[in-house]
């Protein structure tokens, strides 16, 4: 099993060292923004919606890819709906007065099989590096060399504190983790 799990990363790094730049499309339905965060010491899950996402991805030249994800803060859901309310009032992420963040990348290293995204994040208006391991796939039952259709999943975390979203800090933890699962598909 991992000879062939090896051989198809093989394949698959040598179909996207010749591939050209290319715009993608997110597949908002299909794709979700995810997180975790601790509630008294028990681990919630969350969802925030991609309102936007800009792509341009060049294997062979990471360098020259651009990401761009506008996140739709207002419409953000905690898990449950006091955590939902509280998570959008003006203690946490304010979503009255900010209601979108943004991340933007900086940098991109190595875009085979694995990479790591580095780039800024905006939450509450406040900008911040972060780092994000992504994986890619090529969508299952694509032929080989096919990078039409593409899976992403970026994992990162952040510390809330950071960005002044400090509200509740007796009963909620400072960091949230991340778990970006991106859809893409090439625009014709």
């Amino acid at each position: 099993m991992r000879t062939l799990l090896s051989l198809a990363v093989l394949v698959f790094c040598a179909a996207i060292a010749h591939a050209a730049p290319a715009r993608y499309i997110l597949e908002p339905d299909a794709s979700t923004v995810g997180f975790t965060w601790d509630f008294e010491g028990v681990e919630q899950q969350g969802r925030m919606p991609v309102s936007r996402a800009d792509l341009t991805l060049d294997f062979s030249r990471p360098e020259a890819s651009a990401i761009a994800v506008r996140l739709n803060v207002a419409e953000a859901r905690a898990g449950f709906p006091f955590a939902t309310q509280a998570m959008r009032g003006d203690r946490v992420l304010n979503a009255a007065a900010h209601p979108v963040s943004l991340f933007r990348r900086t940098r991109i290293c190595g875009i085979t099989s694995e990479a790591r995204v580095e780039g800024q994040i905006t939450v509450r208006g406040v900008t911040r590096p972060i780092t994000l391991n992504a994986q890619i796939f090529r969508e299952r039952g694509r032929p080989d060399g096919d990078l039409s259709r593409l899976v992403i999943q970026m994992t990162g975390s952040l510390n809330r504190h950071d960005f002044g979203a400090a509200g509740f800090r007796g009963l909620v933890g400072e960091t949230v983790g991340l778990r970006i699962l991106a859809r893409i598909q090439r625009a014709n």
